[in-house]
């Protein structure tokens, strides 16, 4: 059996801060963009890589969520605590020289990870955490 990551997903709180920040900072390309009954799904994705995605959904969009827990969920992407995704690139520190000039969170510039990686970490505009490190 030979399985890939098809989709990942991300919430999202603010869909055009989102489009710019994945597509104009990142440089990723918008696949889908669907939006339903007021809610927008985004479908992401580095050029040059067809079969694998992020969908930036709507974080309270499950009918079966209760108020507290949609208050609980949007406190956790305001902290940052509730999502993320890790990205590798050639070069952290040409990348995270990029996304500063270009206005992202930063959360951690490039640095030498005890466990073997240069890495460095950003926000994205709904709290996510993206993590960038370098390929070995």
């Amino acid at each position: 059996m030979k399985l890939t990551i098809h989709h990942s997903f991300l919430p999202h709180t603010d869909p055009d801060a989102s489009i710019a920040f994945y597509r104009d900072l990142l440089g990723f390309e918008i696949r889908n963009d669907v939006g339903y009954q007021g809610m927008r799904w985004i479908t992401v994705a580095p050029t040059g890589q067809p079969d694998t995605s992020i969908v930036l959904h709507p974080p309270t969009a499950q009918p079966d969520l209760t108020d507290d827990e949609r208050t609980t969920i949007l406190e956790l992407m305001a902290k940052g605590s509730y999502f993320g995704a890790n990205l590798a690139t050639d070069d952290v520190d040409d990348t995270f020289a990029k996304l500063e000039a270009g206005g992202a969170e930063v959360v951690q510039e490039p640095t030498d990870q005890p466990y073997g990686v240069r890495d460095c970490a950003f926000r994205d505009p709904s709290g996510n955490m993206i993590r960038i490190q370098e390929r070995a």
